[in-house]
């Protein structure tokens, strides 16, 4: 299966590519960006992101994964949620994408997500996982990877 939307911590998932739902200066935040800058190593991660600078709503940048069971972090940037005309659809999408994008580029064989700005961002979780899903879906016709949609039992 393809894509696959499992409850559990994506700090535990043993893939090739973490995405961590980021904020534009890359530095250690709350929720699923907290979680996965603690359990990586929270020190060295934010050293390489800080070298690295920032990343723009909508974009991903790479970075190694340390303590966690993955090769890579990938950190895209999602919307915060302005009420829906702000083209926030767009831009949620093209994290997906970049994010998938940038797996491939680093030959990942799996990658697993987390609910891209469905937390603290406010993004509605029924739209936000229709966009995901789709992205997903629209990516992986064209290519092979196994991906993982990781939604927090809550």
């Amino acid at each position: 299966m393809p894509l696959e939307i499992v409850h559990g911590d994506i700090t535990k998932m043993s893939v090739d590519a973490v995405v961590n739902a980021a904020n534009t200066k890359l530095k250690m935040g709350g929720g699923v960006c907290g979680a996965i800058f603690s359990a990586a190593g929270a020190e060295k991660l934010q050293a390489e992101c800080d070298s690295i600078g920032e990343c723009k709503v909508g974009e991903a940048v790479i970075t190694s994964a340390y303590d966690l069971p993955a090769k890579y972090i990938i950190h895209t940037v999602g919307p915060i949620w302005r009420g829906g005309d702000h083209n926030e659809a767009k831009l949620l999408r093209s994290c997906y994408l970049n994010s998938l994008s940038l797996a491939k580029k680093h030959d990942c064989k799996s990658i697993a997500f987390p609910l891209i700005s469905s937390g603290i961002y406010g993004y509605p979780k029924d739209e936000a996982m229709e966009i995901a899903i789709s992205a997903i879906e629209e990516f992986l016709r064209h290519h092979e990877l196994e991906v993982y949609l990781v939604l927090y039992k809550g």
